[in-house]
């Protein structure tokens, strides 16, 4: 998969991806003061670091956005339990230099349609209320604050039903 917006690129992640992928996670967490959470227990970054088994194992998407060769960004989506038939978005994360051109906003989208066409019906996310750009844009965007955090990072849960359009659109597809 790849998909144009300006001059970035997005696209699949790839497994020499892995060491870009979590210094561009790293760094957004640190400018926000936000810790990183990893290790061999887990902990709620370990998807980013784990990618196949978290998402390509799991019928999950992540992908990595690119300006000029460099991974500037992320974000991916994968199957929960919670909800009806959905997804939780996860690791959408813009460096600085790649943010207030309506890249997130048009991310975000991407990754409602690509898992609206994989049959889901729901998107779910977490963040925290530091990360004000992001809690405008998930609120901007139709998404409604719901309780049942799961991380001890994040204090916001969100919830988004897909457009029916989108849905049935999907479903004709099939």
């Amino acid at each position: 998969m790849n998909i144009a917006f300006k001059d970035f690129l997005i696209r699949d992640w790839v497994v020499r991806d892995r060491d870009a992928a979590v210094a561009v996670v790293k760094t957004v967490l640190e400018e926000y003061g936000l810790g990183w959470e990893s290790g061999c227990c887990g902990g709620s970054d370990q998807d980013v670091v784990d990618v196949e088994k978290y998402y390509q194992q799991a019928c999950g998407e992540f992908w990595v956005v690119e300006h000029h060769g460099k991974v500037v960004g992320t974000g991916g989506y994968l199957p929960i339990s919670r909800g009806q038939n959905a997804v939780e978005i996860r690791k959408m994360y813009l460096l600085p230099a790649a943010r207030g051109q309506g890249l997130g906003r048009f991310l975000l989208s991407q990754l409602e349609l690509a898992a609206a066409r994989s049959g889901f019906a729901e998107v779910w996310l977490e963040t925290a209320t530091v990360l004000k750009e992001a809690v405008a844009l998930y609120e901007k965007n139709g998404y409604q604050a719901v309780s049942g955090v799961e991380t001890e990072r994040c204090d916001k849960a969100y919830r988004k039903v897909l457009p029916p359009r989108i849905q049935n659109r999907m479903q004709k597809t099939r």
